[in-house]
């Protein structure tokens, strides 16, 4: 059964192995869980899924593999005759216990009682659910038998905790949020100490007073900072409005993740000039040669756009659809990457729909495959290629 069970969490893509399957043989072999459906859930949970964003893969397989099982259950309860039974569970039984039996009016007596007394039980419980439920209108309370809103008894196995899928939204494709984009973003990082030395060294302090006889030794050295220095590259307008808000959340995360960033706007593609400010953007432009020649190549070089557009204004001189360009837009992108070592594109539009776009095809091709989408893992995987 496990061996079904694990290659159904493979088929949904939980990255599962033998390891994991040993454990859980493991755990069963030592009676951790025991006839108890949700603690195996939680136990095989545990042991197979070792980051959080697959939870919710889980779920759906494990929804999918055991789906039915307690219809099963009761199928093999009403194809096993009663006489067998019977039968089974008076083997079981000590002379002085079927000598009891006989004396309480025998079996059937005894399972007529304990059947009118469950059906009283169960009506005690729905009359107490019915109760508990009219108490006000707060949808934050109805439904809440236990801890953790989880209910009791029958209402529990109305909607079991993998059906739930509570963990759904910690997919690594998921669209970003700041604090999300800024977990990506330290994958970036190289930290040094470098400047006044304005931080309290504890451990030299402590040692140079221990060799001081006792006497107070103060150690200060130079904050630890994030060394990384970023250019940015913002696609802005046209179809870009699509994407404001979420390259607003990477502008705004960026701005606190790195102290050495410049950023600048530009339209379609780059050309021979970018701007800073896009309410002077027909004013305040600085020639894009001035950028490659101020930011040495120890900058890492982060363009973001969905880098859709006419062919022709990649390949073409005059392709600009603002402006007439002396160079095309490809020949910038060559200084680009010649000069800086360090390059990615992040793309904004679904990776699914590169392959129909000729200019998103030509721009992964300028960039040398460096394109990732701005999901949570593509940026991970854009700053990894960019600290290689």
């Amino acid at each position: 059964m496990l061996i079904n069970f694990f290659l159904t969490l493979r088929k949904y893509k939980i990255p599962v192995t033998i390891r994991e399957l040993l454990d859980v043989l493991t755990a069963l072999e030592h009676r951790l869980v025991y006839a108890n459906i949700d603690d195996f859930y939680l136990l095989t949970r545990t042991c197979m899924v070792k980051d959080e964003k697959h939870y919710d893969k889980f779920d759906r397989a494990f929804s999918a593999y055991f789906k039915g099982l307690e219809d099963l259950t009761g199928m093999l309860e009403s194809m096993i005759p009663d006489e067998w039974l019977r039968r089974e569970f008076e083997k079981s039984l000590t002379p002085e216990e079927l000598e009891k039996i006989k004396s309480l009016g025998g079996l059937e007596k005894l399972i007529e009682q304990f059947q009118k007394a469950k059906e009283e039980a169960e009506k005690a419980e729905q009359g107490k659910e019915g109760k508990e439920g009219d108490e006000g209108d707060d949808p934050d309370q109805q439904g809440k038998k236990g801890p953790g809103g989880q209910g009791q008894g029958k209402k529990k196995k109305a909607k079991k905790t993998w059906d739930e899928r509570q963990f759904k939204n910690l997919d690594d494709s998921v669209e970003l949020g700041t604090r999300n984009i800024k977990m990506a973003l330290r994958r970036l990082r190289k930290f040094a100490r470098t400047g006044a030395a304005e931080e309290l060294d504890m451990d030299n302090t402590i040692k140079g007073t221990a060799h001081n006889g006792g006497m107070l030794d103060i150690h200060m050295r130079p904050e630890r900072r994030n060394t990384v220095k970023v250019l940015l590259f913002l696609d802005i307008g046209g179809s870009m409005d699509a994407h404001v808000k979420v390259c607003e959340e990477l502008f705004s995360a960026t701005r606190t993740e790195f102290k050495h960033l410049e950023s600048f706007y530009f339209h379609n593609f780059i050309y021979e000039s970018v701007w800073k400010d896009n309410r002077r953007r027909m004013n305040e432009r600085l020639p894009t040669f001035e950028v490659l020649n101020k930011f040495a190549q120890d900058y890492k070089v982060v363009f973001v756009g969905d880098a859709t557009m006419a062919p022709y204004e990649i390949t073409h001189a005059g392709g600009s659809v603002e402006h007439w360009n002396e160079e095309s837009g490809a020949d910038w992108m060559s200084r680009f990457t010649n000069m800086y070592e360090k390059l990615v594109w992040i793309n904004p539009t679904p990776q699914e729909t590169w392959e129909y776009s000729t200019s998103v095809s030509m721009t992964q091709e300028l960039v040398g495959g460096n394109m990732f989408p701005l999901t949570v893992r593509g940026l991970e995987e854009g700053m990894a290629q960019l600290t290689k």
